[in-house]
Order: structure tokens, then C-alpha cells, then sequence
């Protein structure tokens, strides 16, 4: 099924249209390829437009859309007492309190938790009932065009124009965020590409990739201007398992030296990529941890059997039940047992943390956990795990 158009409010490029950023006509030549600012980690000039700026080693900038960054610098996003109340009322989001450090953070919960909610409030496209959202200080809810420059922003679903190749897609992307080279858009594009691994597809029309491929031509849009802030929303749903590797990979580079905030349904996105994670349910937030901290706290409660398919409904409504497989005609049930006695015909099983996930979506929170939620906002804010509502 072909994708839904763009909504830009411009006609779509010609598949051969290129832009030197000068206002140059196709085919034209542009500005002379400059050496880029190497100096990472010292001040260098910030550029949003697309003049040339020089730092001091008399090197040329380039000029995407950056926020170049010190050493001393520590980019953190905050969220305070974040609500989100839809007419009816229905509370989509209710007081998230939240702090997400540098690198991969995941955002993990249902369906209908609430994360996409949140994901759009912090991309600036929905505004909140109430709180506040900060990055770096500043407030990007009541100064969305300071977050802009420093947003990649990658939403659950998007559209692309089915006709055009992917080298001029990304191209018109780019001219709508604003984001220019001194070797001209063509060859940013290619650049961009080439970085995502789909330089082999440039001139096949975009209705021809994949799911995988084009959600790695998204991605080529989401990181264009060197952001310090990525926001990806739900981005391995529906990819097979050689492209969820794949872009495992990906995002997993793009985490080194920027915020990128996941937000998924899927455990496994989390278990590969996040070294901390929050869980959000109905709206509130259960708990902020680490994969080995929450599989930690249920270690040796979790156990597996063989179960007749006219005994599982005895079984879930006397045990926490976390999962029940199918196999040869019977159910392979893991369960939590607080006890630590595994009933007759059950085994200790090794601690995934599905399994502590799917602990925390039936009873609330982890029981005898004792872990702190550092960066879960304001001390006493966020429940640590174990100690969320049940």
C-alpha cells in the first residue's frame, strides 16, 4: 500500500530538482566545498542559517542547521508535573515527572499509555494542559523555535511522496527544515544517505522500499542538522528481524554523543538499546530503572511449566501468569510466584526482562525491589521500582 502524501503545503520537488542553498538553478554550480570545523569539544560558532561562519581555526563551518556544544556542557530534557487532559476528559498523560540524560533513553509502555502523547508535546506539536519542558535550561514550550534547530524528530507514522526517488525526498525534507551544505543539498542528501545505508536505493522510487527502508530514510530526515535532541516513536514496529538488527545498530550510533528518547511497546528495543528506561502506564509513570536492576528485583520468583489448555484459566486466577506459549497442544506458562516456591510441575527459568515488564504491567510495580529512580525528576516525584501504584 502506497503511503499517504506529505502534507506540506508545497507542491513535490522534481525527482532531478537540486539545491545549492544560493538560490542557483539546478545543475548550476555551488559554493566551494569547505573543510569542516574539526574542533569538537570547543567553542565554535553556532550556526542556524545558512551563511558561513568561521571558528578559530580559520576553517569554514558548515553551515547545517547545528548547535555545537562544549565539553562542559550536559544536555539534559526535563519534564515537571506534565499533563495532558483531551475533552471528554480523558487524561492521556497525568503529572509525568521526568528526567532523561544523554544518550539512549527508552520511553516503554501498552498501547495507548500515553507515549505518543508525550513524544508529540516534546516535539512542540501538541500542547499540554499543563507543566513544563525543558532542554538545557530552556523552555521549549513557550520558545519552540530555540528546540526546533536542535529537534530530529521521527513520529510513529509519516508519509512520503510514492513518485519521488529517495535522494529527492530526503532533498525536499531538507529544504523544509532548512538544512544546507556548501556542497549543496544533492550531495548532503547522498551524504545522509549513504550513513543509513540506502545509497544503493537513492534513485528508486520511495514506493518501492521496504518498511525497514523506509524507516532508515526517516531516520536520514531525523538526523539532518546534526540535533542534539532525537525523538523516535515506535520505530522497529512492523520491521522484519534482520531490519529491527539493523537499525538496532543505527540508533545505537546516533546515541553517542546526543539525547535520543525511544518510545516503544516492544521489550526487546529496549533490552538491546537502553541502559535506562522509564515505564509509563495509563498515563503515569511506574518507574525509571535499568534492564539489570529490573530483572534483578523478581530474580528467582519466575517459573515455567507444561500446562493443559482446560487449566489455564485455574492457573491465572490463582498465579501472576506472565506469559503461556503454545507448544504441541499444551501451554508453556511462566509465572510469578512472590514466594519463591514454584508450584508442582514448574521450574526456575532464567529472568528476562519481559518478564519483569510484563510483572509491572499486571501488579503495578515489582514487589521487594528497593532501586533508586535517579533522573525520574525531583526526589519523592517518580516511584522507584517496587514502589509504584498497584
Amino acid at each position: 500500500m502506497e503511503s499517504p502524501p506529505l502534507r506540506t503545503g508545497q507542491d513535490p520537488p522534481g525527482a532531478g530538482a537540486e539545491s545549492t542553498g544560493k538560490g542557483a538553478p539546478a545543475g548550476a554550480a555551488g559554493p566551494p566545498r569547505a573543510a569542516p570545523c574539526n574542533l569538537r569539544g570547543r567553542s565554535v560558532v553556532r550556526s542556524y542559517g545558512r551563511s558561513q561562519g568561521h571558528c578559530s581555526s580559520g576553517r569554514v563551518c558548515i553551515p547545517h542547521r547545528t548547535w555545537l556544544h562544549t565539553h562542559e556542557e550536559v544536555p539534559v530534557l526535563t519534564a515537571r508535573g506534565l499533563t495532558k487532559v483531551y475533552p471528554g476528559p480523558v487524561t492521556a498523560l497525568n503529572g509525568i515527572d521526568l528526567d532523561v540524560p544523554p544518550g539512549m533513553f527508552g520511553l516503554l509502555g501498552p498501547n495507548g499509555a500515553g507515549k505518543s502523547t508525550f513524544m508529540k508535546i516534546l516535539a512542540g506539536l501538541l500542547e499540554p494542559t499543563s507543566g513544563t519542558v525543558t532542554l538545557d535550561d530552556i523552555d521549549i514550550l513557550n520558545d519552540a523555535e530555540a528546540l526546533w534547530p536542535r529537534l530530529g524528530y521521527l513520529p510513529q507514522e509519516f508519509g512520503f511522496y510514492p513518485h519521488l526517488s529517495g535522494e529527492a525526498m530526503l532533498m525536499h525534507l531538507l529544504s523544509l527544515k532548512g538544512v544546507d551544505a556548501p556542497q549543496g543539498r544533492r550531495q548532503l542528501a547522498r551524504d545522509l544517505l549513504e550513513r543509513v545505508n540506502l545509497r544503493f536505493a537513492a534513485k528508486r522510487p520511495v514506493k518501492d522500499y521496504s518498511g525497514g527502508m523506509r524507516q532508515r530514510l526517516g531516520i536520514a530526515q531525523t538526523i539532518a542538522g546534526n540535533p542534539r535532541l532525537i525523538i523516535v516513536d515506535e520505530p522497529t514496529a512492523g520491521l522484519d528481524p534482520e531490519e529491527r538488527i539493523r537499525f538496532y545498530r543505527l540508533l545505537s550510533e546516533l546515541a553517542a554523543d546526543r539525547i535520543v528518547l525511544l518510545s516503544t511497546h516492544i521489550v526487546e528495543d529496549v533490552a538491546v538499546l537502553c541502559p535506562r528506561f522509564a515505564v509509563i502506564r495509563e498515563g503515569r509513570l511506574l518507574t525509571v530503572t535499568t534492564p539489570g536492576e529490573a530483572r534483578a528485583a523478581i530474580h528467582g520468583h519466575i517459573f515455567e511449566g507444561l500446562v493443559a489448555p482446560e487449566d489455564m484459566p485455574q492457573l491465572r486466577a490463582a498465579r501472576t501468569v506472565t506469559q503461556a506459549l503454545l507448544v504441541e497442544g499444551h501451554n508453556r506458562a511462566r509465572i510469578y510466584e512472590p514466594s519463591g516456591v514454584p508450584p508442582a510441575g514448574f521450574a526456575p527459568v532464567p529472568v528476562t526482562l519481559e518478564d519483569a515488564y510484563l510483572v509491572l504491567m499486571r501488579l503495578g510495580s515489582l514487589p521487594g525491589a528497593a532501586l533508586a529512580a535517579s533522573g525520574a525528576g525531583p526526589a519523592g516525584s517518580t516511584p522507584a521500582l517496587g514502589e509504584g501504584p498497584r
